[in-house]
């Protein structure tokens, strides 16, 4: 089954928040008082206030809430160079939809996501997994919300209880959106090129052509279209707006390099952009 392939790095590696006047032997200027150390690399300089949150803690507690609410999942875990991670519950259970072809299917998802170099939000929010792209869309706003405790020697983490906000999310933001999905496969695409160049004229994800002085398509947009028509190919479809969303998603995700936040970002710009054409 195509879940049990999800990637699986190693997110729990070793990390520990110490005086960066024992490691450099000099005394050190306020606010700057200690490192983060992950997985043998300094990745990060902060001050005494500073609560380091590890992943053992955040993460675990995260699939503690997850089976406390009797939810059943998979995990997709994702560590980029030590400093960033995020892991991916995908909800498997009886609220699969299809965005009106069986095999295009659409589950549920959590994102948890923390870093260690301060470049990532310790946070978590709903979202969709995707059975063709795999890359998960963002383009839900209910975010999961916990407070974080801590003082010089501790740090605690309060979650919420899951299962309510997973009732609430379902109720009010998933449908919605399938909805959404739906409208958007009902509008066919006739000039992919005019499509791309439309989308990326509004959003300014990249450039259209590859130079000012080359009118030709630059290389991520020719990616677009070969992802539109692939996808168009596997599912047995025309070329609709949901699928020209997808084939943005998935350069933005494999291509383009961004951190997690910047990709929901631009994810949600993209969704509104193309949505707003089926309007």
């Amino acid at each position: 089954m195509y879940l049990k392939n999800l990637q699986q790095n190693d997110i729990f590696v070793p990390s520990q928040m110490t005086a960066l006047e024992s490691l450099i032997h000099m005394p050190s200027r306020r606010g700057l008082e200690n490192v983060i150390i992950s997985n043998g690399k300094v990745v990060n300089v902060v001050s005494n206030s500073y609560g380091h949150i590890p992943n053992e803690l955040f993460f675990k507690k995260a699939e503690t809430m997850l089976e406390d609410a009797d939810l059943k999942f998979h995990k997709r875990s994702i560590n980029r160079n030590d400093r960033s991670f995020i892991t991916d519950f995908i909800i498997e259970d009886t609220n699969q939809f299809k965005v009106k072809n069986d095999d295009d299917l659409i589950l549920p998802m959590l994102r948890f996501k923390n870093s260690y170099d301060g470049s990532e939000k310790t946070s978590g929010h709903f979202g969709f997994y995707r059975k063709v792209c795999s890359n998960g869309l963002h383009v839900s706003q209910a975010e999961i919300a916990f407070s974080i405790k801590h003082n010089r020697n501790n740090t605690e983490l309060i979650m919420p209880k899951l299962n309510r906000l997973f009732e609430k999310f379902l109720d009010n933001e998933f449908y919605t959106i399938i909805h959404k999905f739906n409208s958007m496969k009902d509008i066919k695409i006739i000039d992919t090129e005019a499509f791309v160049k439309s989308v990326l004229e509004r959003d300014k994800l990249f450039r259209y052509e590859c130079s000012d002085k080359n009118d030709n398509l630059s290389k991520k947009s020719r990616e677009i279209i070969e992802v539109l028509y692939y996808e168009a190919m596997l599912l047995n479809e025309e070329p609709n707006l949901w699928l020209g969303y997808n084939a943005f998603n998935a350069v933005l995700h494999r291509t383009l390099k961004k951190s997690f936040s910047q990709q929901e970002k631009w994810d949600k710009t993209l969704f509104n952009t193309i949505y707003e054409m089926s309007s």
